[in-house]
């Protein structure tokens, strides 16, 4: 089997593909200008993507791909749909890099709270500044809205709780038994339940899948609700946020702002780029790395080769996002 792997990858992974039999070839550069060639030279099965751009007119010109692997939870850089129509299968790896999200989301909501960051570059700059960074509200006995849909948002609740924080969760999955065990308060699951949840928070942080639903449900209403010199953290998808309400609920109200997305960033890999939201001082920002632990690589590496490995064994699709569109490949 020929697989294709258009990202970095673990090392350790490629030697168990290469353990299954597989011809792997390996090309982080890759983006949807040079896919198409990539795939064609190779005549690649098997196709595994982190944060590389698979759009419909690089599935069209695919050949003898079946299946697309993205390592790692959110697959909204695939145009699963498209593939579903040409009977490729598009899975992800769920959960595997949840303790590294909820690692990076508790390092920007402390970062925001204690302006690390600007701290820093103040004191690197050679200014003591203490008299500006002495007080900062701290997170005790504050309450944090999570507003999630999977692990991320649980392992954002273990790691709160240490911290003796009131803890609000809207995530449909949840019970209310497990919500009591664990001393969370659930949230109901409308929209004007979230934006009455949200008055209530001193610090939110997201983490939902970009879908239909979810893209800018974080708006002028939501920024609206929140209290003044809160906290707010994203780590999911930038298209669920409206960046220019953000941007202006911080400059009017005050609000502290720590992200590792964006609106229409960047594919490339390494390249100059300066969005708006960024260069705002109480705006801390990371380089969408949120799954970027060695741990969780690993993790996210084996489960793309389970994937691949059950593909070869059984011809089906573990994790499959796009079941519901699949249909028979026209040249199978």
């Amino acid at each position: 089997m020929r697989v294709l792997i258009a990202d970095k990858f673990e090392p350790e992974g490629i030697e168990w593909l290469g353990k299954l039999g597989c011809e792997v070839r390996l090309d982080p550069e890759l983006g949807p200008e040079t896919l198409p060639a990539a795939l064609a030279d190779h005549r690649a099965e098997v196709l595994i993507v982190r944060s590389t751009k698979v759009p419909r007119p690089v599935l069209e010109s695919a050949g003898e791909l079946r299946l697309i692997v993205r390592a790692g939870a959110g697959f909204d850089n695939i145009d699963w749909r498209a593939a579903g129509e040409l009977g490729i299968g598009v899975c992800n790896c769920p959960g595997m890099n949840s303790s590294a999200v909820a690692e990076l989301a508790m390092g920007l909501l402390i970062a925001c709270d204690r302006r690390i960051p600007q701290q820093y570059a103040e004191l690197k700059a050679g200014h003591w500044n203490k008299k500006e960074y002495s007080r900062s509200r701290g997170l005790l006995g504050r309450t944090l809205l999570i507003i999630g849909r999977g692990a991320i948002g649980r392992q954002v609740v273990r790691r709160a709780r240490a911290f003796g924080m009131r803890l609000l969760i809207q995530e449909p999955t949840l019970t209310a038994q497990w919500a009591e065990e664990v001393g969370l308060e659930l949230v109901g699951p409308t929209h004007e339940d979230l934006l009455d949840a949200v008055a209530q928070a001193d610090a939110v942080t997201i983490h939902v899948p970009l879908v239909d639903e979810t893209r800018g449900m974080c708006d002028a209403e939501f920024f609206g609700r929140m209290r003044p010199g809160s906290i707010f953290v994203n780590t999911s998808r930038g298209p669920i946020v409206d960046e220019a309400a953000l941007l202006d609920a911080v400059e009017t109200k005050g609000i502290r702002a720590g992200l590792d997305v964006y609106n229409d960033q960047p594919s490339e890999k390494d390249c100059d780029w300066r969005p708006a939201i960024a260069e705002h001082p109480n705006v801390i920002t990371t380089h969408h790395i949120g799954a970027s632990t060695d741990q969780a690589q690993l993790a996210v590496a084996d489960e793309t080769v389970r994937i691949v490995r059950v593909y070869r064994d059984a011809g089906t699709f573990e994790n499959c996002v796009n079941a519901g569109a699949l249909r028979a490949p026209a040249h199978a």
